[in-house]
């Protein structure tokens, strides 16, 4: 370190420019006012991240995405106020998120953020008695400190990912806290709202969702914003566990504006019978980057993972996926699917990994890629890692155009070709929607599709 900045040993004209200066953090530190746990998680997060060398493209977890443009030290963080935060009544939220909340179903909880800070927060009385807590960081540091301390930013990350993991700790702005007693069942979704629309700042928000033995809830992230006309930096980490027994469904559904780089890092720990349905949806934003990783620890523990894409213009999205088992008679299913369109590329790269004493694993891992233009492009690179011999995993992955026998006979029963090409990307995804076992989460996410598909 020099002159008071995190330097980077650049392996190259490919190593990203990630440096940020120390006048940059302690700046910001420095407007702050925060329990001292989040503040000691918040340093030891920037001293690891100082330690550790900026990503490069000679790295097969990168290779695909180049992060050499991404001068972070020109965005702006955005300045945490939850605890100042003027919290908004419901009549004044964006017209948007009201719509959403009276048309969707219903909701257990609403948690509403803007560039981090909490303007908006609603869970139903009888679950409040019952014990479940929907809070943002700042609020459960004080009144939930055993919580925080036990799960916050305590999941093992992969060096992959520690870089921008420990940049997203060390200039969090905001998040929340969901938890879910033992055998209290939440039997609505809680959903929160992420919106940014600070453009040329970096905004780093955080979900820790734990879930006790018996517990079952549906958490839903959205991800909005509008057209930026100067680029944003959006970093979103995830942490959810789940003990003994537990039934998790998380949904991840970014809807981002032009202009939003988003980089998201998801960790689920699943105990015991514990099982885990997490969802993520890619619609906007220019560059989007998500690391999801399942850690299976506890016998007969299941994670599904699921997930569905779709990208035009010059987008750019990249899913790196670990499916991790530990502890034997486990078992995990991957399905991630994507559309891309223009000239768009996508980018999967995902790894089942088998410890020596998971016996009895049953994992499988699907990626299907559609492309609908000449000037498209998916790269697919599925893996296996197995270190017991009683095991049954199988992965595999298709890249392919729109077959011409489907266009030509929707075209026959009138459609153009653009409504046969919005109807067979719809077709495409149905097999991933069909498997997300709440219905008005299946409906929401398919609205947002055909918004996007123009339908």
């Amino acid at each position: 370190m020099a002159n008071g900045t995190t330097t980077i040993e650049k392996a190259g004209p490919d190593a990203a420019d990630l440096a940020v200066t120390d006048a940059r953090f302690d700046e910001f530190t420095t407007v702050i006012n925060e329990p001292d746990l989040l503040a000691e998680r918040r340093r030891a997060a920037w001293d690891r991240y100082r330690e550790l060398p900026a990503p490069t493209r000679r790295s097969e977890e990168w290779r695909y995405t180049d992060l050499s443009r991404l001068a972070l030290d020109s965005f702006r963080p955005s300045t945490p106020t939850e605890q100042g935060a003027v919290q908004v009544p419901y009549e004044e939220l964006p017209a948007e998120i009201r719509d959403l909340i009276e048309h969707s179903h219903g909701r257990a909880g609403v948690f509403v953020q803007r560039n981090g800070a909490c303007i908006h927060h609603h869970l139903e009385p009888d679950l409040a008695e019952r014990g479940v807590v929907l809070a943002s960081l700042t609020e459960a540091a004080s009144s939930h400190p055993e919580l925080l301390g036990e799960h916050l930013f305590g999941e093992e990350v992969a060096e992959a990912e520690a870089k921008l993991w420990s940049l997203h700790a060390a200039f969090l702005t905001g998040g929340y806290l969901l938890y879910v007693p033992k055998n209290v069942e939440v039997e609505l979704p809680l959903h929160v709202f992420r919106i940014v629309d600070d453009a040329a700042s970096l905004v780093s928000v955080h979900s820790l969702v734990v879930a006790e033995p018996g517990a079952v809830v549906t958490c839903i992230d959205e991800y909005l914003s509008p057209d930026l006309e100067e680029p944003m930096l959006s970093l979103a980490g995830a942490e959810i566990v789940g003990q003994a027994s537990a039934d998790i469904h998380y949904v991840s559904l970014q809807r981002y504006g032009r202009g939003v780089q988003h980089f998201g890092i998801q960790h689920v720990t699943a105990h015991r019978d514990t099982v885990v349905n997490g969802f993520n949806v890619t619609l906007g934003g220019d560059l989007t980057r998500a690391d999801v990783s399942s850690w299976l620890r506890g016998p007969g523990s299941e994670s599904e993972m699921l997930a569905l894409w779709f990208g035009d213009r010059d987008q750019h999205i990249d899913h790196h996926t670990l499916q991790h088992h530990v502890a034997p008679h486990a078992r995990s299913d991957l399905l991630y699917k994507g559309a891309l369109t223009d000239e768009a590329r996508s980018v999967f790269r995902g790894l089942i990994r088998v410890n020596p004493g998971a016996q009895l694993t049953d994992a499988y891992q699907t990626n299907r890629n559609l492309l609908l233009s000449e000037t498209s492009n998916a790269t697919a690179l599925p893996n296996l890692e197995i270190e017991a011999d009683d095991v049954r995993c199988s992965h595999g992955a298709t890249i392919g155009q729109v077959e011409e026998r489907q266009m030509f006979y929707l075209m026959s029963r009138g459609l153009t070709k653009e409504q046969a090409e919005r109807l067979l990307v719809i077709g495409f995804f149905d097999e991933v929607l069909s498997r997300l076992p709440v219905e008005g989460v299946r409906v929401r996410v398919r609205e947002a599709i055909e918004r996007k598909l123009g339908l």
